[in-house]
């Protein structure tokens, strides 16, 4: 005859789905039906059994076989469906329970809408909570702060936690949790102040709302004046620095944690791997990968792709392929991750081959891998995959289409461009004010500027890249004053305001002209006005601008002048400037000057040869060839671009 300390022990050894079906029959024969104890026993190992393939579905028949069920056989129910993914069903079985429910059973309920975000079922059954007696119960009041707060309802989380009249950790910690979810650090930082006691929960909730909102310094503060830390507190103050990048002081952070002799887990571990990534710097990583191999985390397939993110950034790429090749999981970040390191790395055939043989490809690895060829000057293959990507009937998104347009715009690609273009509007993008910039610099630079100042008028977004992408492309064109009329356009709308930029674009406008009043009261604007410091680029603008005018002293001056070392470009532009004018003089120091910094331009090599042959230094002109043929300095040979399916390169004199 089964009883129930036989039933548990018969439970206790179950380990098929076979056995369990023998108890389940024995269970009946015995007329243990009746024994509402004994039926919430074999209710409660069948529900949480993972030896059957429906638990749920045989808990519930055997609910209905139960003659007098009592409220922790229906929870039991109840909590089955909502941990098997089915929590659409509990409102439904709570209405047909043939129990009265208990202290227990709405807050399973609300769990239940909070998983499903559904407030307005959570307001019933706050109601009937209510109304069967449960309203204080501090069990059900944290489950439904929790529940109001998952459904974004912040106010009424709010209500439930003042209405008190007594609070536990669990409450604390709950609307805490809620606000810091919400983003929300002033009504955070209120309840924080006020909490009774602040456990390693609420702290690490406090660190993690900091990193998010960038505010490094008050999550520190909070961190080290913490009585109490478990690992979540540690992982949250070393991610808030990973994820401000502030990388080296991340892993100082974990170096405390390892000399008090905490254990590592795999988000901990996850977050200080790519700390290392980013700060390059191998040897920590190597290390960190020591470790994760003694805390056997190695089969944790996010520990495993944050090391080969690691090892790609670091330039050992192979031993990310090592890492990769090992993997006994693989996932679609595995896949991406490594196809991106080949890329970085520059091993575009190697990245091509790994997509190629991806089982599962989605717009991460096609966009990973379209704009990893345009960084890498294989422009051609990146339309090449993307007209693939097309095949497949797969959309893109935007950044994909970012990717596509610069491809492109690198190959002079204009039809291409312009298919493009016209892609994006049968597909009704928004054109954001990265893809419209995009745009306007593929057009700009193809020549097609009625095409490029169309695609800026229509843009809702019109921001600071994308008027100096007119700009510079106007300037760049030719179209000077009309660039210096898109600038005071710019000046007089309220969506930008200038930047280093485009001072850069307005100067090279001038510098194109030949304006010098203009050039000079632009380089005094963006100081004055704009409280901008002119960058190398400003000044090599300048002294181009002064030097093509004639005005070679007053360029020498403004690059003595320079608050930074003189680039090599300034100092060639002073050199031509000297070369067109006549101040042989000034040329010669100059020249000799570029030649000592940079002996291998043929350019520099050349213009130095002929002032001297200007002033009819010859045996100085003699000299400089013959240091030129034992450098083996040869002149750059000039390249066309030809035209085929997409675009192609041919140097002049390649023999193809």
């Amino acid at each position: 005859m089964l009883t129930v300390s036989l039933l548990d022990a018969h439970l206790a050894r179950c380990c098929s789905a076979r056995h369990l079906l023998q108890i389940h029959a024995q269970f009946i024969a015995s007329g243990l039906l009746a024994d509402a104890f004994a039926a919430s026993r074999l209710l409660l190992f069948t529900s949480a059994s993972r030896l059957l393939p429906l638990p749920f579905h045989h808990s519930l028949r055997l609910l209905r076989l139960v003659r007098y069920p009592n409220a922790f056989s229906c929870n039991t129910l109840l909590k089955s469906a909502l941990i098997g993914g089915m929590p659409h069903l509990c409102l439904p079985l709570y209405a047909s329970l043939p129990a009265p429910p208990d202290s227990y059973t709405h807050p399973i309920l609300a769990a239940a809408c909070a998983s499903r975000k559904d407030v307005i079922e959570g307001r019933q059954v706050h109601a009937h909570a209510v109304s069967h007696g449960f309203g204080d119960n501090l069990y059900l009041r944290n489950a439904l702060i929790f529940m109001y707060s998952a459904c974004g309802c912040l106010w009424d989380a709010r209500r439930v936690f003042d209405a008190g009249p007594v609070w536990d950790a669990v409450s604390w910690n709950t609307i805490l949790a809620a606000y810091v979810h919400a983003g929300d650090v002033d009504q955070a930082v209120e309840v924080f102040a006020q909490m009774p006691k602040r456990n390693a929960t609420a702290v690490s909730s406090m660190v993690s709302l900091f990193g998010r909102r960038g505010m490094v310094d008050e999550a520190r503060r909070v961190f080290d004046a913490a009585e109490c830390r478990d690992i979540f507190t540690w992982t949250a103050m070393i991610s808030c620095f990973e994820r401000n990048d502030m990388f080296a002081e991340a892993l100082h952070v974990f170096s405390c944690m390892r000399r008090e002799r905490w254990h590592v887990d795999e988000p901990l571990m996850v977050s200080v791997v790519s700390a290392c990534a980013q700060s390059e710097v191998i040897q920590n990583g190597q290390m960190c990968h020591g470790l994760v191999i003694r805390a056997g985390l190695c089969s944790q397939v996010n520990v495993q792709n944050a090391l080969i993110h690691m090892y790609s950034s670091c330039l050992d790429v192979f031993a990310a392929r090592r890492l990769f090749d090992s993997g006994e999981c693989l996932d679609q970040y595995s896949w991406n991750s490594m196809i991106a390191g080949y890329l970085k790395n520059g091993h575009v055939k190697d990245a091509m081959a790994l997509f190629s043989a991806m089982p599962n490809k989605d717009n991460v690895s096609w966009s990973t891998v379209i704009s990893g060829c345009v960084q890498n000057n294989q422009s051609s293959d990146a339309l090449t995959v993307f007209d693939n990507m097309q095949a497949q009937g797969i959309r893109p998104d935007e950044v994909t289409i970012v990717s596509v347009i610069s491809a492109c715009t690198n190959l002079s690609a204009l039809e291409k461009g312009k298919s493009v273009h016209e892609y994006i509007k049968q597909n009704q993008y928004y054109v954001s004010l990265v893809l419209g910039t995009s745009l306007i610099n593929m057009y700009m630079k193809c020549g097609c500027l009625e095409a490029a100042l169309e695609a800026f008028n229509i843009m809702e977004e019109k921001g600071t890249p994308c008027w100096n992408a007119v700009i510079v492309g106007l300037a760049m064109n030719g179209l000077v004053m009309k660039s210096l009329d898109m600038f005071s356009e710019m000046e007089a709308s309220d969506t930008a305001t200038p930047n280093e930029i485009t001072f850069t674009g307005v100067l090279s406008a001038c510098r194109h002209a030949g304006l010098v009043d203009e050039g000079r009261h632009f380089f005094k604007l963006m100081q004055h006005r704009y409280q901008i410091v002119p960058n190398i680029r400003h000044y090599g603008c300048m002294v181009d601008l002064l030097g093509r005018a004639g005005y070679v002293k007053e360029a020498e001056d403004m690059i003595q002048s320079m608050p930074m070392s003189p680039d090599v470009p300034a100092w060639g532009a002073l050199l031509g400037a000297c070369w067109k004018h006549g101040e042989y003089e000034v040329g010669e120091r100059v020249g000799r000057k570029l030649v000592n910094r940079d002996p291998l331009h043929d350019g520099f090599q050349t213009m130095l040869s002929n002032i001297y042959a200007k002033e009819g230094m010859w045996q100085s002109v003699d000299d400089l060839r013959g240091s030129m043929k034992q450098r083996h300095v040869q002149k750059v040979s000039g390249h066309s671009v030809v035209k085929s399916s997409h675009s192609y390169e041919i140097l002049a004199g390649d023999g193809t």
